[in-house]
C-alpha cells in the first residue's frame, strides 16, 4: 500500500526501482521560471520535471483562476509523457514544505491514481542527508495513463458563497496571512479574503527542518482551526496550488476536504463578491 508521505530514506533506496518515477515539481509563485532552472542545474537521479504553470494547470482561461485544473485529456498527456502508466508508484518533490508536489498529488488522485506520495522535506531534505543528485534531464518512456475524474472533491464560487456562513463549514485560507488580511495583494485584483474563512497559512504545517510537523500537531492545529468536527472543510489560497497542501495534511490526520479551483485569484476578480480584510474572520 502507498503511503502519502515518503522519507528520504526510503526514497534512497527506491529511487532506481522502474516502477517509482520521481517528480521534481519545484516552483516559485513570483519566479515561474526558477524552478526549471534549478532542476536543469541539480536535481535527484532520475527525476523528470513538471512545471505547475505548463503542466500541471489548464491553459490560462480555460477555467477560473490563475491556474485552472487541466482537464482529462490535458493532464493524461502531461502524466502519459511524464512516463506515469497505472503501475506506476509517483513520488513528488520540490521546495521545504512541498505545495507544488501536493498540487501533483492532488491531480493525480482526482484523476483516479492512488499510487502517488509526497517527499518530505522536499529537495532540502534529500540534499541535507547528503544522497546524490544529478544534472542528467531525463526523458522517461512514454506511458499510458487513462484518467478517472473523481466527483465531489471541488467546489466552484457559487458553492463557496451558499455554504461559506454556513455553522457547519470551515472555509480556510493556505495564504500567507498578510495577503489573507489583506495587507499586501501582488498578484490578484482585490485584496483580502472570503468572508468567514479562517487564516491557514500551509507553511503552519511544516517544521522548521522542512518537514512536515507530527501527526499530532497537524491534528491540534486543524483542531484549533475548527476543521476537526466540521461538517465541511473547504479549502482556498490564490490559485488553487498551496491550498492542495492544506488538504493534504488534512488527509493525514484522517480529514477530507474541498478544494476551490480558482481560489482568490477566480473570487477577487468578480467585483460582485464581497470580501473581508483584517486578520480575523
Amino acid at each position: 500500500m502507498t503511503t502519502p508521505l515518503v522519507s528520504v530514506d526510503w526514497l534512497a533506496s527506491h529511487y532506481d526501482d522502474p516502477h517509482v518515477r520521481i517528480i521534481d515539481t519545484r516552483w516559485y509563485l513570483l519566479e515561474p521560471q526558477r524552478g526549471a532552472a534549478e532542476y536543469c542545474s541539480s536535481h535527484i537521479p532520475g527525476a523528470v520535471y513538471l512545471d505547475v504553470a505548463a503542466d500541471l494547470s489548464g491553459p490560462p482561461g480555460s477555467g477560473p483562476g490563475r491556474h485552472p485544473l487541466p482537464d482529462a485529456s490535458t493532464f493524461a498527456e502531461t502524466a502519459s509523457r511524464a512516463g506515469i502508466a497505472a503501475d506506476t508508484h509517483v513520488v513528488a518533490y520540490d521546495l521545504p514544505g512541498g505545495m507544488a508536489a501536493t498540487r501533483l498529488w492532488w491531480l493525480l488522485r482526482a484523476y483516479g491514481h492512488e499510487a502517488v506520495s509526497v517527499l518530505d522535506g522536499g529537495w532540502q531534505a534529500w540534499c541535507s542527508a547528503g544522497y546524490p543528485t544529478s544534472d542528467q534531464p531525463i526523458t522517461p518512456p512514454r506511458a499510458v495513463f487513462v484518467p478517472r475524474w473523481r466527483d465531489g472533491l471541488t467546489i466552484d464560487a457559487d458553492g463557496v458563497a451558499a455554504v461559506c456562513a454556513s455553522p457547519g463549514t470551515v472555509l480556510l485560507d493556505s495564504r500567507a496571512a498578510e495577503r489573507y488580511a489583506g495587507r499586501v495583494e501582488p498578484l490578484d485584483p482585490r485584496a483580502g479574503h472570503i468572508p468567514g474563512a479562517r487564516s491557514a497559512h500551509f507553511s503552519g504545517d511544516v517544521a522548521a527542518n522542512g518537514r512536515l510537523v507530527s501527526a499530532a500537531a497537524l491534528a491540534a492545529r486543524y483542531d484549533a482551526l475548527g476543521a476537526t468536527d466540521a461538517a465541511q472543510v473547504i479549502c482556498y489560497c490564490g490559485s488553487g496550488v498551496s491550498a492542495t497542501h492544506t488538504i493534504f495534511a488534512l488527509h493525514l490526520i484522517g480529514r477530507a476536504a474541498l478544494l476551490y479551483p480558482g481560489s482568490w485569484s477566480d473570487w477577487s476578480s468578480d467585483p460582485a463578491r464581497p470580501i473581508a480584510t483584517g486578520d480575523e474572520p
